[in-house]
């Protein structure tokens, strides 16, 4: 079914793509009227490259930064196919099914096919978990052309057969290297099983990774290729820079950028859930609009936060990685990594939230000495060096002598003693820390016999005298299986969490 993915793919020059105009792509009337809507004329790379191949019914397997257009650059060829070919398909069984990692995404992605398809006869309908299964159901009891999706919630509604996929014409894979990262690949493959063998696959990613062109080996049928940009490289439109500053400084210098730049719309990247929450409450607390957005949240608030921010209501807006997947903001002015992430493509991504639709924009990484090996990791990822810059004006607030530094980071979670680890199952003499039953005691009596009486004769205890007891020491009475000395290996962490239904 595939071919060996390579960069042959019969796109025009980059030359000739700069000068195109959306009017001469061949796109539909109504399409081009609803992209005039938008105030665009001229695509991007991504679109002026891509949409040609997919118009002609090919595979592809595009490669493009993040905030250059390819959400567009699927959305309108696929409109205006699935035009070409008008047919009424029974009810809850799409022709054309596109998946992403996020809610958030799945949202986006479906609102710009509303904006680009208002003038088309099309429904679409959008999928994700955290919220409320009912209406989806109803919205396949009706007509959809278009579905978008995120993996778990698809397969929830394949499991009770809400939905045929025995129609789709056309399969599209977003951000399709997240994905991966999320551990949707078992997913995704579940769902490949449901689809025709004759179709049309598109894959777009952020990058082009060894995984990515693996999984397009195996998917995509001599598909085209376009790669728009050399792999995992950020857009030249983000100054980049770094602030050195301790963990315990690193709240308070945020609250500093923010007054001493008159940022307005600032999104912050922390590494867990947890350290969002702080974060947040923390700059709420300095008098600054902030609200914490992860997979934690209900859907409602995260939809809500996202709107309070696009709109300017909310100042800052602090997320984790998986989470700002799918905001898309054209001219998101301000990023700033609070932390760096242990991997460095996320970086990458990160900063892809600004510099969008060719409007410029600044990242800001907060590095504690203890991040360094992280920095390092990224500048080599990039290939250049980032700037570091002190900050003028800043002194950080006296702490209490003795004062513990805060780390986002949770503690591995220990297990409740005495419970679960290697010891479970074994017999209460056989446990660690604990020695065995003397052998040699004497045997029970047997069944029916009669039970000596009077006072039981001394025993001498083995492990020597018991300890006196705690009132009449005045010592706080230890935790019985605490008090045994449990090997490292009872310690456990946490199992990281699944990517979002």
């Amino acid at each position: 079914m595939s071919s060996p993915v390579s960069s042959q793919g019969a796109t025009p020059a980059a030359a000739d793509a700069a000068s195109l105009k959306f009017t001469d792509l061949g796109l539909a009337a109504p399409l081009l009227k609803a992209v005039a809507d938008t105030g665009y004329t001229t695509p991007t790379p991504i679109q002026a490259q891509g949409i040609p191949l997919v118009l002609k019914g090919g595979d592809l397997l595009a490669a493009a930064q993040t905030g250059t257009g390819k959400t567009a650059g699927f959305t309108l060829p696929i409109l205006h196919r699935l035009t070409e070919k008008p047919v009424t398909p029974k009810n809850g069984r799409p022709r054309c099914l596109i998946l992403v990692p996020t809610r958030e995404l799945a949202a986006q992605v479906e609102e710009s096919v509303r904006t680009y398809g208002k003038y088309l006869n099309l429904k679409s309908m959008v999928m994700f978990g955290g919220v409320n299964i009912n209406p989806q159901f109803a919205a396949l009891r009706g007509r959809v052309d278009i579905l978008v999706a995120t993996p778990g919630r698809l397969l929830d509604h394949v499991g009770q057969q809400t939905v045929d996929l025995s129609g789709v014409e056309i399969l599209v894979l977003d951000e399709a290297d997240r994905m991966l990262d999320m551990g949707f690949i078992h997913d995704i493959k579940k769902v490949l099983s449901r689809l025709p063998r004759q179709r049309q696959t598109l894959l777009y990613s952020a990058t082009f990774s060894d995984e990515i062109k693996t999984l397009a080996n195996g998917l995509l049928n001599n598909p085209g290729c376009i790669e728009v940009a050399r792999r995992n490289t950020p857009t030249e439109l983000v100054q980049q820079s770094v602030h050195l500053v301790p963990q315990i400084h690193k709240k308070d210098l945020l609250a500093h950028l923010i007054r001493q730049h008159n940022w307005q719309q600032v999104l912050v990247f922390t590494r867990t859930k947890h350290g969002a929450n702080k974060l947040a409450e923390k700059l709420v607390k300095d008098g600054i609009p902030a609200a914490a957005i992860h997979g934690n949240k209900s859907q409602a608030a995260r939809t809500r936060a996202l709107a309070q921010f696009k709109d300017y209501s909310l100042q800052v807006l602090v997320a984790t990685d998986i989470a700002a997947r799918g905001i898309d903001i054209d001219q998101l002015p301000q990023v700033v990594n609070f932390e760096l992430p242990n991997v460095p493509e996320d970086y990458v991504h990160r900063i892809g939230r600004t510099g969008r639709a060719g409007s410029a924009g600044a990242a800001v990484s907060l590095v504690d000495s203890e991040e360094m090996g992280y920095l390092r990791d990224i500048e080599r990822l990039i290939k250049r060096g980032i700037a570091r810059v002190e900050v003028e004006g800043f002194v950080p607030p006296e702490r209490p002598a003795g004062a513990l530094i805060e780390r986002e980071e949770r503690p591995p979670r220990q297990g409740r003693p005495g419970g679960g680890g290697q010891n479970r199952g074994q017999g209460r003499g056989q446990q660690s820390g604990r020695p065995g039953k003397p052998t040699g005691s004497a045997p029970r009596s047997g069944s029916g016999g009669a039970k000596p009486t009077g006072p039981k004769p001394a025993v001498a205890n083995p492990r020597g005298p018991r300890p006196a007891p705690a009132a009449a020491t005045g010592a706080p009475t230890p935790n019985r299986r605490e008090s045994h000395n449990r090997p490292a290996a009872a310690l456990f962490s946490a199992k990281p969490g699944k990517g979002e239904r």
